[in-house]
């Protein structure tokens, strides 16, 4: 984790640190994933790793500004939340996520930055939900009849969460199980599609609804997955789910439905009145809640694909160059802009809306329910 202090120098994979007791220069790997360390390396030189982003003629850098400027000011106040939790390892992984992209460089036109790749930065979601668009859609796009299915149990307090997702990935599993078998005998279909967890928070009620997305190939394997679904969850003493509470549609939109199934985790903003249509009240941002899913997500796996492969590709290892010259670009929350601390030019252009900056600076809830 890159603290507050220090002077750095961000390149894609690798951050460049002056350290505080050496006069040398040290790489320091920034990804949130584990892996055999580096040797330090003496260079002065920046590395830059992959082909960048366009700089120039770039429509999604506006949208990249949009998704730092909320992603900084969520996660600051996730981290008060840890904080106060006392929650050491989730306050290091948000001040991982708020440190992503803060500074990034320029060389040739193109730019490079380090991705966090945790969960709660929104660049790095963006960036994975493109991935998984790329893998899935020329699969899914030969399915026939896709629907889109909400599965969902009853609300639940903050201290069950945990706890009942990993039912739901327990009732699943047993689901899917069954229909493998029943399949092999040549008694049923075969299951087949992909699937994502989900959790809502209703701040009346203090509760959480966990549920999955998931697209699948026809209206049958939808229509069975709801029926052994309520069935999974059947008991004389509990009621654990409602048949009404499960949604099934036909997808006329298959792009649109793939980016919702694999936009696993929270909705950041949540309207106070948790009802259908506009309310009159802005959304509110409930860090604590926001939180508290995050932790009962931790470990867990969020999306997955059963029934069918994708095609194999071949793995592409990152290129890796030298520049001896970039530019620096140092993210400035005041600005919502990446600014050129030499000469004070601004990197996208992007305008903060006003009814944004309402959004961010007063409607977010630290308070812990």
């Amino acid at each position: 984790m890159l603290g507050k202090e220090g002077e750095e120098f961000v390149i894609w994979n690798y951050t460049l640190v002056q350290s505080r007791t050496a006069k040398t220069l040290s790489y320091f790997n920034t990804l949130v994933q584990s892996g055999t360390k580096r040797n330090s390396l003496i260079s002065s030189t920046t590395v830059l790793s992959g082909e960048g982003t366009d700089r120039f003629d770039n429509p999604s850098l506006i949208n990249r500004a949009k998704k730092k400027a909320i992603s900084s000011a969520v996660i600051l106040a996730l981290v008060d939340v840890a904080k106060e939790k006392e929650a050491t390892k989730r306050e290091q992984t948000y001040w991982n996520a708020y440190h992503c992209q803060r500074v990034i460089v320029s060389h040739k036109d193109k730019l490079h930055g380090n991705y966090c790749k945790t969960r709660i930065c929104s660049i790095c979601n963006g960036i994975r939900k493109a991935e998984k668009i790329i893998k899935y859609y020329p699969v899914l796009k030969e399915w026939e009849e896709p629907h889109f299915i909400t599965l969902t149990i009853k609300s639940v307090k903050e201290k069950h969460l945990s706890k009942y997702m990993d039912a739901m990935i327990r009732a699943f599993r047993l689901i899917k199980g069954r229909c493998n078998k029943r399949h092999q005998r040549g008694k049923g279909i075969k299951l087949m599609g992909i699937k994502s967890l989900e959790c809502n928070f209703n701040p009346k009620r203090k509760t959480y609804n966990p549920h999955f997305h998931l697209l699948v190939p026809d209206k049958a394997t939808a229509t069975l997955l709801k029926k052994e679904w309520l069935n999974q969850w059947r008991s004389d003493t509990t009621i654990f789910t409602v048949p009404y509470a499960q949604d099934i549609r036909k997808v006329k939109n298959l792009e649109r439905d793939l980016v919702e199934t694999i936009k696993y985790g929270s909705k950041v903003f949540t309207d106070p009145e948790v009802k259908k249509g506009k309310s009159n009240l802005p959304p509110i941002i409930y860090a604590n809640a926001l939180d508290n899913i995050i932790e009962a997500m931790e470990g867990k796996r969020l999306f997955e694909r059963f029934g069918f492969d994708l095609p194999k590709q071949n793995k592409v290892s990152p290129k890796y160059s030298e520049a001896a010259t970039c530019e620096k670009w140092v993210y400035s929350s005041a600005s919502s802009d990446w600014i050129n601390p030499i000469t004070g030019e601004l990197l996208t252009g992007y305008s903060m809306p006003n009814e944004l900056q309402y959004l961010l600076s007063d409607c977010i809830d630290c308070s812990l329910m």
